[in-house]
């Protein structure tokens, strides 16, 4: 092979709040360009993998985004998990360094930056066809949102919104709170003299289980009422006891349930590998690395090279026929991935698929002729 390497750049959340999903994500990440390798690199090169802790803060994923456009000279930078974080890489990788970024994570949608693609689940996949199955299969009417304070929460409730309100329901309570906000009883106390039928929940970690705790403890699921995360995965029995988020709905584009073959051999390779409690999940955005390294991969064989423009002119079209949750495909102009969505309850310490939505379009906005022009 060529001995000059081809880079990939990866944020992932090794330490801080959300290192259990960041670990998960540079291990699957690691796996895959492996996988590239061994079976001869690309175009006659090698893959390299440079990985930088984000530490689960946006001015350290900053920085480590100036460091791997600067420094490692990257030809794509992938990851981040928070919103906020991936406003702090783009800032670096993008608007400054015009290097290629792929964010990884479900998110608010809305962006459509020319150099960015975006392979994880948008309001439309999620709260759209999850708020009018759940009011309409069990009654509930009135929603609490419990939220943290920055972008992600603040759209994506604007989304649920409008659903629940589409379909008849009101909106009791709806509230922000610092990243590190660990009191929850007061807003405990309101949702449970709210007569609240479904909490829609955005907390985050760190505050994500206090805020748990104190709902169950005041006996919020007891006496019928629902959670609903869209988030929540099967990594999240090995930080919540289950007990807390028993019958949780979520609503994501995999679960390890699924009995399906790639995903299912995928999953298994992954836990022989890498054994412990950073598991393959979509939550965690796992399945949006995986399609981004694959989707990424067909791209520049596609375009025979690494060159910014043409990479961009074949991901906008790529597809991959198999993968954790099925097949899945870049929808031409919206930098964004038609993909197989899912509903799923916490049942007995695993989440139990309940609804199998289909292939779900993102419905972003299309990015015009002349951002295309400028992406190259």
């Amino acid at each position: 092979m060529d001995p000059k390497p081809i880079k990939i750049g990866l944020i992932a959340e090794l330490t801080g709040p959300l290192s259990f999903m960041g670990i998960a994500n540079a291990n699957l990440t690691t796996m895959l360009v492996d996988d590239i390798n061994a079976k001869g690199g690309l175009l006659g090169r090698p893959v390299e993998l440079v990985i930088e802790d984000g530490e689960t803060t946006d001015s350290v994923a900053k920085a480590k985004a100036a460091k791997l456009v600067d420094v490692d000279k990257v030809d794509v930078v992938v990851g981040g998990i928070y919103s906020s974080t991936r406003l702090a890489i783009k800032s670096e990788a993008v608007t400054r360094g015009r290097t290629l970024y792929i964010y990884t994570e479900q998110y608010e949608g809305q962006e459509n930056d020319p150099l960015i693609f975006c392979t994880g689940p948008v309001p439309a996949q999620q709260v759209e066809p999850l708020i009018p199955w759940l009011m309409n299969g069990t009654g509930a009417k009135r929603f609490y949102f419990p939220s943290a304070d920055y972008i992600w929460p603040h759209l994506l409730n604007k989304a649920a919104s409008r659903a629940v309100r589409a379909n008849g329901g009101e909106i009791v309570g709806e509230e922000y709170f610092p990243l590190d906000t660990i009191d929850f009883r007061g807003t405990v106390q309101h949702i449970m003299a709210s007569g609240t039928d479904v909490v829609f929940n955005t907390i985050v970690p760190p505050g994500l289980t206090p805020f748990l705790e104190e709902l169950h403890k005041a006996g919020f699921g007891k006496r019928g009422g629902k959670i609903v995360c869209t988030y929540f995965d099967e990594n999240f029995f090995n930080l919540v006891p289950p007990e807390q988020i028993e019958g949780l709905y979520s609503c994501l584009d995999y679960y390890q349930e699924l009995d399906e073959p790639s995903g299912r051999a995928l999953l298994r390779r992954y836990s022989e590998r890498f054994p412990g409690g950073a598991t393959l999940t979509a939550g965690s955005g796992c399945t949006g690395h995986y399609r981004a390294i694959k989707m990424w991969e067909a791209a520049v064989k596609e375009a025979g090279s690494v060159e910014r423009g043409a990479v961009i002119r074949a991901l906008d079209h790529a597809r991959i026929a198999e993968g954790p949750g099925g097949p899945a495909e870049m929808v031409p102009g919206q930098h964004h991935v038609r993909m197989n969505m899912y509903i799923a309850q916490a049942q007995g310490g695993q989440f139990r698929v309940v609804k199998k939505l289909g292939p779900i379009d993102p419905n972003e906005r299309v990015l015009s002729d002349f951002q295309f022009r400028n992406a190259g």
